[in-house]
């Protein structure tokens, strides 16, 4: 007879995507098998009850549903390592490296991933933030997307046509982090691919991502009327795809994941282009990495054994 484990699933925290967080944990709470987990809710104001706990009434896994920053940026990674808590997902580093995006560029930079030009700004350096404007239209160009370095479901990002409009957008970028990413927006096919897998890794059908209105902001992805539309498999040649899945592999290696990822790209007339990786990507009801599970023959239930799994082959 199988071991009945014990998972908590940590949700909410303090974040801008507190409200995403708190859907996804309660559709992972919904689905996760009772013949197999006792399972509960642990908000992040609860996490000091863990410390505080016997070992024998901590839980066997922590399901982490968090995103944004606290939850998917190695933070409370850290705190479970302490207390010798397996949890899914990745570890502290790659955690740490995938949630900030210009580190995330410069590291897979060095395996010549093609990704998009830029200019990064600092909050402090006031000087070049005077010169913020002759500086993105002499190197990038319009239009560019403004994005705070450490953040995620597109908070503070801004998609900007005309120099007039980049004031604005980096005022809002710095108000989520005192780093600001400045790139050239690419126009294609946009594509995201998750991987599962601590060691042996297997990559899921290529999910093509077509927004209603261009870009992929914060209604496309989590409204249930007039949202993006998601098609599986992707329309793209099987050149594109085949190297959008080795892509996705070498980031999923490179960051250090552990469990699950997802790396967004475009597919262009120059090639694949990649954007980012997340390692918590969403679990709600319109969320890409349980249709791509799904497509590849995984039930979301199904989907959620493989990561609590996945969680239990990393060592204490």
């Amino acid at each position: 007879m199988q071991e009945i484990k014990q998972v908590a699933v940590l949700m909410g925290g303090r974040s801008a995507e507190r409200e995403v967080s708190l859907s996804t944990g309660r559709q992972i709470l919904d689905a996760l098998d009772r013949t197999r987990y006792i399972a509960w809710e642990l908000d992040v104001d609860d996490l000091p009850q863990l410390a505080a706990a016997d070992e024998s009434e901590r839980p066997d896994v922590v399901f982490i549903a968090l995103h944004g920053p606290g939850g998917e940026d190695g933070t409370v990674q850290g705190f479970l390592d302490v207390l010798g808590i397996r949890y899914t997902g990745s570890g502290v580093l790659a955690s740490a490296l995938a949630m900030d995006k210009v580190r995330t560029k410069a590291i897979l930079s060095t395996e010549n991933v093609y990704m998009p030009a830029d200019v990064v700004f600092y909050r402090g350096d006031e000087a070049r933030l005077r010169r913020a404007v002759r500086e993105v239209t002499d190197k990038l160009g319009y239009p560019v997307i403004v994005k705070p370095s450490r953040q995620g479901s597109t908070y503070g990002c801004t998609v900007v046509e005309a120099e007039d409009k980049l004031a604005d957008a980096l005022a809002l970028a710095f108000r989520y982090d005192d780093t600001v990413l400045v790139e050239q927006r690419v126009e294609g096919t946009e594509i995201t691919v998750a991987v599962l897998g601590n060691d042996d890794l297997v990559t899921l059908p290529i999910v093509e991502i077509v927004p209603p209105n261009g870009f992929f902001d914060y209604q496309s992805k989590y409204s249930q009327e007039g949202g993006a539309e998601e098609i599986v498999p992707a329309r793209i040649d099987t050149a594109a795809a085949n190297e959008a899945r080795e892509i996705a592999l070498l980031c999923h290696r490179l960051l250090g994941c552990r469990g699950m990822s997802r790396t967004d790209m475009f597919v262009t007339d120059d090639g694949v282009v990649t954007l980012e990786t997340n390692t918590i990507p969403g679990m709600t009801a319109t969320s890409l990495l349980p249709k791509a599970a799904l497509a590849a023959g995984i039930p979301f239930p199904a989907l959620l054994d493989r990561l609590v799994a996945l969680a239990l082959e990393v060592p204490h």
